[in-house]
């Protein structure tokens, strides 16, 4: 058995390629990759033995005391997740964290792991399509309401609060308008509003971090409660697995095991190993070449003279622009403003500007090579879409504009393609309408 060295010694970029230097989860001393688990069931030595693993499960403490897990069935726990699972709270700068099948799997959890009928969450009014449509269609159905309010301004939530609040759900950069908020003050007058609730009816703060990824900004820093991510986007980065991921306090880790154990959402081993070896490792590679060409892109559009609005937390333009200067910001302090650009074409009415869009977009299908028409993000590759027909279909027509987000807008997804050829390929896509 090796050493146990001190990890915590070493910039958070190095933890995310080595990870643990000795893990409980599996001893791979001798392997310089950690292997993939391919069992969805584990050999037991004794009977004793599978009655401890079912009595670990989502019991962090006697998991420690026995000196690491017990493994069962793949679906309650295994070792890829565990190890992904430490790598993502390193990112995160958080105690632990715990995967799910997908984003919106984590979402689901993260949101009603403390709900019971009869309880309110209270959304900032512009948040990803499914979510929206979990908030609406979903949870009213088990007497669950949500109230939506724009949370841009810090405060504006403060007069929804009432005794049945239990979950403040924010999204920043919200999807797909890229509005920010300060979670500093939203986290500040919470815990003054806590002060005055009994325990059981705190009311806790999730937040939605994929467009940002723990490189750009760290929510649980500013006292967000619980993070979740949709780990397909920009932590996995290339495009070729689904996952998602809570990350918290180690208060909720029991009940979020528990709650996947029964709801089943489970990340499988093959993804979380590929998540772990290829996604996480290499977020100091892809996200400064990814912010550097989202920041290029930007100032090209926001000076041509088709388009109309372009919003880029790192454009001076952007309204928030001095509150993303103070979130957004990566392990050495760096403006990180993100990979994502958000912007709409001019026209006589927004039905003529969304024409616009749609003709760039099928131009674009159809004839570049360094940008693709499809939805998702964070990948190597520059991807393009519009939300109001697509990702954002949830809401209304009518809804869109109120919610915040312009119904003609074009989402796009910024990769590591050098910057000229993705700025060639815009420019003859708006040459074409």
């Amino acid at each position: 058995m090796l050493k146990k060295l001190d990890e915590s010694k070493y910039s958070i970029p190095t933890r995310l390629i080595y990870g643990k230097s000795v893990t409980e989860e599996w001893d791979y001393s001798h392997h310089v990759t950690p292997p993939i688990s391919a069992s969805s069931t584990f050999r037991l030595d004794s009977a004793g033995r599978g009655a401890t693993g079912f009595e670990a499960i989502g019991n962090r403490e006697l998991v420690e005391r026995l000196g690491g897990p017990t493994y069962v069935y793949a679906r309650m726990a295994e070792p890829n997740n565990d190890m992904l699972s430490h790598a993502l709270a390193v990112a995160e700068r958080a105690e632990v964290a715990v995967t799910f099948a997908s984003g919106m799997a984590a979402v689901h959890a993260a949101v009603c792991v403390r709900l019971q009928a009869g309880d309110e969450i209270i959304s900032h009014k512009t948040i990803y399509g499914c979510t929206y449509s979990m908030f609406t269609t979903r949870l009213p159905r088990f007497g669950v309401k949500t109230h939506f309010v724009d949370l841009k301004d810090p405060l504006a939530w403060v007069p929804l609060v009432t005794d049945r609040t239990r979950i403040l759900y924010l999204e920043a950069p919200a999807n797909p308008s890229l509005a920010l908020i300060e979670v500093d003050t939203v986290c500040k007058k919470l815990k003054e509003i806590n002060k005055t609730r009994p325990a059981d009816r705190q009311i806790l703060t999730v937040m939605d971090n994929t467009f940002a990824t723990p490189w750009c900004q760290r929510p649980i820093e500013h006292g967000v409660d619980i993070v979740v991510h949709s780990l397909t986007k920009g932590i996995s980065g290339f495009g070729t697995d689904i996952g998602g991921a809570v990350v918290t306090r180690q208060e909720f880790h029991d009940e979020l095991i528990l709650f996947r154990k029964d709801y089943g959402g489970i990340l499988s081993p093959q993804t979380a190993w590929h998540i772990l070896v290829y996604g996480i490792s290499t977020l100091s590679l892809r996200l400064p070449r990814q912010i550097e060409n989202a920041l290029a892109i930007a100032r090209f559009l926001e000076t041509h003279p088709k388009v109309a609005k372009v919003a880029y937390p790192g454009l001076e333009s952007f309204p928030q622009y001095d509150v993303a200067k103070r979130l957004m910001r990566d392990y050495e302090g760096n403006f990180a403003p993100g990979i994502i650009v958000f912007f709409s074409l001019k026209g006589k009415d927004p039905a003529d500007a969304l024409r616009s869009g749609q003709k760039m977009m099928d131009f674009i299908a159809q004839s570049s090579y360094t940008i693709t028409l499809a939805v998702s993000l964070g990948q190597l590759r520059t991807l393009i879409e519009h939300p109001g027909s697509m990702t954002h279909r949830a809401y209304k027509p009518e809804e869109q504009l109120a919610f915040g987000f312009d119904p003609g807008g074009i989402r796009l997804a910024v990769g590591i393609e050098p910057v000229g050829d993705i700025i060639a390929d815009l420019g003859r896509a708006l040459d074409a309408i």
